[in-house]
């Protein structure tokens, strides 16, 4: 049972949506049985920061249904504080369609978020005290969902960052949630210079910057006021700068991809609870590299996430 009494160690805001995964490879529209899960970037990190044993405070918004519920639920399982989650009889449950595929590959995805409960999050939901938390973690998602999600974030992320906390932010683009990509790239920028770890892969690095490698996108990062800049750099691990230094760590091998949404994420939940943990920028993103490469091999955006016994890892000791 989580103790809502006591402060998170982390706070993240997003959209919470049902899942729907094909049961079968083939294109969706001739998909006819699909098994339920969850997704949102920032729900699989809050998952997968409880399942090493930190308290974690997740903010979204949810429509009175059966989807609603079922994610309500399943936060509540995972261990995840629900304290600052809004019900609304409004508006519904976002809720997305990922196909199956055979070959590593990446899936179809569908999304059915326009005018869900948490796309009408406001700045009015930011939650008293909030910053009391270690850590606020943000994506490039939920600025994207509308101008009061945008606002909401970037108040958070100001309110933080004024309190003294730690701020890390994953870009996650998402093209197609934005009006153009000029939108997209500005705002994220903006959003990344209040952040203070920021964690983009290569390709996405490249679009946001104009940079070509992760050296020059770290550049960016760091003139624009990040302290540490991790970048994603797929089957070959990793690059990070910071104070203490550069360097590449080496990616974990994986036999077989089964499913590459969440990779990313659980890359996130790797770096956020080694850099909690006091660890160093090269062990963080070592342990990002392990935590990503297991993910891809379980379908589902969650269920690839390790427990403390899982990632071979005591944890801090006390």
């Amino acid at each position: 049972m989580v103790d809502t009494a006591a402060i998170p160690d982390v706070v993240t805001v997003g959209e919470a949506m049902a899942l729907f995964i094909a049961r079968e490879a083939a294109l969706l529209a001739a998909v006819r049985e699909f098994e339920r899960a969850t997704a949102g970037a920032e729900l699989n990190v809050a998952v997968g920061l409880a399942r090493l044993g930190f308290h974690v405070g997740y903010l979204s918004a949810l429509g009175k249904d059966s989807l609603g519920q079922n994610l309500l639920d399943f936060m509540a399982a995972e261990g995840i504080d629900r304290r600052y989650v809004r019900s609304d009889d409004r508006y519904p449950t976002g809720f997305m369609l990922k196909s199956m595929t055979s070959d590593g590959s990446d899936p179809q995805i569908e999304y059915f978020r326009r005018g869900s409960a948490a796309s009408h999050l406001s700045p009015a939901d930011i939650p008293a005290g909030f910053t009391q938390a270690r850590l606020l973690h943000v994506t490039g998602i939920s600025p994207a969902l509308s101008s009061s999600c945008r606002e909401l974030v970037f108040g958070m992320a100001r309110q933080a960052r004024a309190a003294g906390r730690l701020v890390t932010f994953d870009p996650n683009l998402r093209p197609r949630l934005w009006a153009s990509q000029a939108d997209m790239v500005a705002t994220l920028n903006d959003l990344a210079s209040l952040a203070d770890v920021v964690m983009p892969g290569l390709a996405e690095g490249r679009l946001l910057t104009g940079r070509d490698d992760a050296a020059g996108i770290a550049d960016f990062y760091l003139a624009g006021g990040a302290r540490l800049v991790v970048v994603k750099l797929g089957p070959e691990g990793a690059y990070f700068a910071g104070p203490e230094g550069r360097g590449t760590v080496p990616g974990v091998p994986v036999a077989q991809v089964v499913d590459t949404v969440g990779a990313g994420d659980g890359f996130a939940v790797g770096v956020i609870s080694a850099l909690l943990e006091g660890l160093t920028p090269a062990d963080a993103a070592a342990r990002g590299n392990a935590i990503g490469a297991r993910v891809v091999q379980f379908r589902g955006d969650c269920e690839g996430l390790p427990t403390r016994s899982q990632l071979g890892d005591p944890g801090p000791q006390h």
